[in-house]
């Protein structure tokens, strides 16, 4: 049993009138038998229709006999008249997380940073900040005051705006840094086993970054050969190892006054002891010179590798 309307146009204007419909079976055909007409009904009025129809059968109906068709009706909207609040970005932020949790960075945060006695899990902040590294790099404090509050995040992650704050952020730094070999460690592994990632040939490259104040607290932020020509200011030396397809597996901090020939013993030690024995290529940015005895440490287990410092080649 289910409701039935037909649709009558008078003086200009659209009526639409229902009746009370049952199935019967005739020989081998099925007519539809009125059972009762109910004329022309508003919302409450078809309420009831559905009581009756449930009391004379016995059954609740099911609801798509009751549709009137109102789904397929357009009604005008004036566009002017129509703003946008509160749009959020979802695509970017979704797809970051995607990778998040397939590269095994979720569960492996919980656990190394287990739940404590603070009130946001250092595992879904330490979410927030590769997140908005994949998708708008960027510092702590414009992450807090602006990026986050315009994605989605805050339902992604169930966390709200004002749970995110740059110092919440800055500690969150300091509690993964207290694990950083470990996360380089699985990122290599996961990264090589999703996309065969080969670790024999790396390459490697020296930076720096520079304080504008005194950094007194920073035993590395030292005065040293500055590349962003800022000579006045003490700094910090930043080496970056990277795979040929430009993966990068792990970085290391020197201080400020360190020249790029010396970090490569420490480089060469470091990788090998998180990824095995592999090349190392050191391209050197344009004036940098070779310091003697420096390029060529005595090392019985290197074999097959090779630095270029300045404009000679050694073979180590």
């Amino acid at each position: 049993m289910y409701l039935r309307h037909t649709i009558r146009r008078k003086d200009g204007k659209v009526h639409r009138y229902w009746c009370l419909v049952r199935s019967v079976r005739v020989g081998r055909r099925v007519i539809q038998q009125t059972v009762a007409q109910l004329g022309e009904l508003d919302e409450r009025g078809r309420v009831e229709a559905q009581t009756l129809a449930r009391q004379l059968i016995g059954t609740p109906e099911q609801a798509q006999l009751f549709k009137d068709g109102s789904e397929d009706l357009t009604v005008p909207v004036r566009l002017k008249g129509i703003r946008i609040e509160r749009s959020r970005q979802f695509g970017d932020v979704y797809l970051a997380l995607a990778l998040w949790r397939g590269t095994g960075l979720e569960e492996l945060c919980r656990q190394l940073l287990p739940v404590g006695l603070e009130r946001i899990a250092w595992a879904k902040m330490a979410a927030v900040l590769v997140t908005a590294r994949f998708c708008e790099p960027s510092s702590e404090l414009h992450i807090a005051e602006d990026w986050y509050r315009r994605t989605a995040l805050c339902d992604l992650l169930q966390l709200g705006d004002a749970e995110v704050n740059k110092d919440r952020l800055y500690r969150a730094l300091d509690h993964l840094l207290a694990h950083k070999t470990t996360l380089e460690a699985h990122l290599s592994k996961r990264c090589g086993e999703l996309f065969a990632v080969q670790n024999e040939v790396l390459l490697y490259d020296v930076t720096s970054t520079y304080f504008e104040g005194q950094a007194e607290a920073n035993p590395q932020a030292q005065r040293g050969y500055s590349r962003d020509h800022r000579p006045d200011c003490k700094q910090v030396c930043i080496a970056l190892v990277v795979t040929f397809d430009g993966f990068p597996l792990g970085y290391e901090l020197f201080a400020g006054n360190t020249h790029d020939s010396r970090t490569l013993q420490t480089i060469v030690a470091a990788m090998e002891a998180r990824h095995g024995v592999m090349g190392l290529d050191h391209r050197p940015r344009h004036g940098q010179r070779q310091e003697s005895g420096v390029a060529a440490p005595h090392w019985p287990t290197l074999h097959h590798r090779r630095a270029e410092v300045g404009v000679e080649e050694v073979r180590l």
